[in-house]
């Protein structure tokens, strides 16, 4: 029997493989144009790499050792404009981020099924969190520019919202794994259901909650720098400028210094969710 339904589960892949591949194009063949000028088929991947390989060749920018502090500035120009727009992609990964904690903590516990009241709140909970991550952020962002103007609140509210889907939906998982019997004991000793939160669930869930808070930030910074691309503030909107006037050394800049960016806050997260595991280890 396991190894019918091994056999199957392999079989059900493979279909599922073929079928995506064919739908994405992955093994297309197109015609190119050779360096001599003739013409030949070509498998679409490897016809494209070449592109690719153009295309990062031209986001390289020059420089040269005998006048290297100089190029770097070229390179750079506009780095105070890139440098204010990069504190306010933080700012608003970060505001949004508070967001989408405190609605997805709070929503998280009656989307629980341990731990909802009734049937009708864990629906409701559980429906709002789904809708709320299943909108894509560039759509919500085009929903808030729309609504409040172009600038940074349409991308906090946009993040903020996909990011209470998000962490609601994994908090409720961590929730749905602890030992019940805090909670039962809390109950029997007359505590509410908020008291049985408070002090049976909350101090079992916490060290999770703030790992994938932390996480969560980092990809929100991230987020912060796309969504600027329909104008709700932070780095997008230099993106958006240097893809328009096809000034590529300017996007490789500023894929450094995002990259940058996101590299030390990953580094700090790291180390502050192991000294937060280390602390709750030894206790």
């Amino acid at each position: 029997m396991r190894q019918r339904t091994t056999l199957a589960a392999l079989a059900l892949f493979a279909a599922l493989f073929v079928a995506s591949s064919l739908m994405s194009d992955f093994f297309k063949v197109t015609q190119v144009t050779l360096p001599d000028g003739s013409r030949a088929w070509r498998w679409l991947i490897s016809a494209g790499m070449p592109r690719l390989g153009e295309y990062i060749e031209m986001t390289l920018p020059t420089l040269r050792w005998q006048s290297f502090l100089s190029d770097l500035a070229e390179w750079f120009w506009r780095w105070d404009i890139w440098l204010r727009l990069l504190v306010e992609t933080i700012l608003i990964a970060f505001m949004a981020t508070t967001l989408g904690v405190i609605g997805g903590f709070l929503l998280s516990f009656p989307a629980s099924r341990n731990l909802a009241p009734n049937r009708w709140v864990l629906w409701i909970s559980r429906r709002y969190l789904e809708i709320a991550r299943t909108v894509p952020e560039l759509v919500w962002a085009l929903i808030f520019v729309f609504c409040f103007g172009v600038g940074p609140m349409a991308g906090v509210l946009a993040i903020g919202l996909h990011a209470c889907g998000a962490l609601g939906k994994l908090y409720s998982e961590v929730n749905e794994n602890i030992d019940m019997r805090p909670l039962d004991g809390v109950k029997a000793a007359g505590g509410s259901w908020f008291d049985q939160i408070r002090y049976g669930a909350v101090p079992q869930v916490l060290p999770n909650i703030i790992s994938y808070t932390l996480l969560r930030f980092e990809g929100n910074v991230r987020s912060s720098s796309i969504i600027g691309y329909v104008g709700a503030g932070g780095l997008g909107q230099e993106f958006r400028t240097a893809m328009s006037l096809q000034d590529y050394t300017d996007l490789s800049a500023l894929f450094l210094i995002l990259f940058v960016t996101v590299a030390v806050i990953d580094w700090g997260s790291e180390k502050v969710r192991h000294r937060f595991i280390e602390k709750e280890n030894h206790r």
